[in-house]
């Protein structure tokens, strides 16, 4: 599952090395990437659990492994926690839940998410699309170490945003109230019993080690890697590197990788 302002094609550069390991579904939430984008429609973290509902209720598997980062992190958590006869393994990828101490909002995010000022720059994405491209081509290019690819993703990630401007102000205007909100549901997080993967890039400033060390005190059965020389997405920078932590043995443990 992508964040935002993302889609699928977050994970081209890790399915090579989950292909013959893995069955693998992706898919892009309602609103983003290639999926329907109707009018009127409440893009809310709330409704991407629907979203995830729907795909696994799709699948023939009884149980099923998910996989989140930044922004899906929360539906899936929540997802998790209501079925969690279903959940063979929860995998977190440089993510978040609740608005706690160590959580930082990217500078973009921080525009769009902050009343008033959210207001303001939509108008003026509008006004000056130039301006726009340019906020995402900086915030979402510093996201990724290698210049290469670099050059191929955020272009195709910014075609596919052009698309997706309702469902991104939508989910970043409600974001604040939402963090707050689950403060309180994350005391159920030490009550979910199944397999917790967390695999975060070391180099990440805003959803950083600090805050996979405290999922990690969150969930009672975790793995916890921590991946040097890697930032906010990890499964671009090191994709064989995510790819054998997500498909190795479970075993309860606190990595540096």
């Amino acid at each position: 599952m992508h964040g935002f302002p993302d889609s699928l094609n977050l994970y081209d550069r890790l399915m090579p090395y989950l292909i013959g390991r893995q069955r693998v579904v992706r898919f892009d939430f309602l609103g983003w990437g290639k999926s329907d984008k109707p009018a009127g429609y409440p893009y809310t973290g709330t409704n991407q659990v629907g979203d995830i509902d729907a795909v696994v209720n799709s699948l023939p598997d009884k149980r099923v492994i998910l996989v989140a980062h930044d922004a899906s992190g929360p539906p899936a958590i929540d997802w998790a926690l209501r079925n969690p006869e279903r959940v063979e393994e929860l995998v977190l990828l440089n993510t978040y839940y609740e608005g706690t101490v160590g959580l930082r909002r990217p500078h973009a995010i921080v525009l769009y998410s902050t009343p008033v000022l959210n207001w303001i720059v939509r108008k003026l994405s509008l006004m000056r699309p130039d301006l726009e491209q340019r906020l995402f081509y900086y915030q979402v290019g510093s996201f990724i170490r290698d210049g290469d690819v670099r050059d191929e993703l955020v272009p195709l990630l910014f075609e596919q945003f052009k698309q997706s401007r309702p469902a991104f102000w939508r989910h970043t205007s409600g974001m604040l109230g939402q963090l707050t909100a689950r403060r309180l549901k994350a005391r159920k997080l030490q009550h979910f019993h199944r397999p917790v993967r967390i695999i975060f890039g070391v180099s990440d400033p805003f959803l950083n080690p600090r805050l996979a060390k405290r999922f990690a005190g969150q969930f009672p059965n975790n793995s916890l890697h921590l991946i040097e020389n890697s930032g906010h997405y990890v499964q671009v920078d090191e994709p064989e590197r995510v790819a054998d932590l997500m498909t190795t043995e479970f075993r309860h443990a606190t990595v540096g990788s």
